[in-house]
């Protein structure tokens, strides 16, 4: 849970250091990005789970 309050932390302030300094944002803009990205993290870890189980099927 510290890992994730500190994520968002470092997220916040680096959105906030981003928009006073008028640069464009370091994130997709749009909730499809977002999305997007949560997509893939959940790709990643259901691999993960899977990958013991496809190695014995294919080896």
């Amino acid at each position: 849970m510290k890992l994730v309050l500190l994520s968002i932390l470092t997220g916040f302030i680096v959105g906030f250091i981003f928009a006073l300094l008028k640069l464009p944002i370091p994130a997709p803009p749009a909730l499809a990005g977002v999305t997007g990205i949560i997509g893939i993290y959940f790709g990643f870890k259901v691999y993960e789970q899977i990958s013991p189980w496809l190695q014995r099927i294919f080896s």
